[in-house]
């Protein structure tokens, strides 16, 4: 499998128990959903690595602990500790409305609600304020925020991103 066909799921603690538990934080709004994996890919060397999962054990909050196939020491675990945890993003749970995943977007057409169709989203920026679509528009990249306030819909069919953006932003850029 790809990297890009993966999602990240979560890190590794550490060791738990006697019997080659990992202590696990997931990195996913609803754990539950996440109840029946069978395995999850393991970041080893640079490699993501599938497991096959004998046990999973939801704690408190976003912790878990997990046991894989063939580890039954703390010896066995204990090159786990600090790897990072990936899913298959045919994993992740469908979002309605205008939630979404960044990937989903990527690709989408941006349609401004008074300058129309301004251009491609190719990838969204993850700055600490707010997260930003980065959008193609022939020559030129426009920044536009990917917030509530400024998305109206998102049309997965079409794949397009109806937004009204604030006034004299889209002509900043243009």
């Amino acid at each position: 499998m790809e990297k890009d066909d993966l999602f990240y799921f979560g890190k590794i603690l550490g060791t738990y128990g006697n019997k080659g538990g990992l202590m696990i934080l997931l990195d996913v709004d609803d754990p539950g959903k996440y109840r029946k994996l069978e395995s999850v890919y393991v970041d080893l060397d640079h490699e993501r690595i599938p497991f096959f999962i004998a046990a999973l054990e939801f704690k408190a909050g976003k912790k878990a602990v997990i046991w894989f196939d063939d580890v039954y020491t703390p010896e066995d675990a204990e090159p786990f500790r600090g790897k990072r945890l990936y899913l298959p993003l045919t994993m992740l749970p469908r979002l309605r409305g205008k939630k979404f995943y960044y990937h989903e977007v990527t690709g989408f057409h941006v349609i401004d609600e008074h300058h129309g169709d301004i251009g491609v989203i190719e990838t969204i920026l993850e700055l600490p304020a707010q997260p930003l679509f980065q959008i193609r528009s022939g020559q030129k990249e426009i920044l536009v925020p990917a917030t509530d306030e400024i998305i109206v819909r998102i049309d997965r069919r079409r794949k397009e991103v109806r937004i009204v953006a604030p006034p004299g932003l889209i002509e900043l850029y243009l």
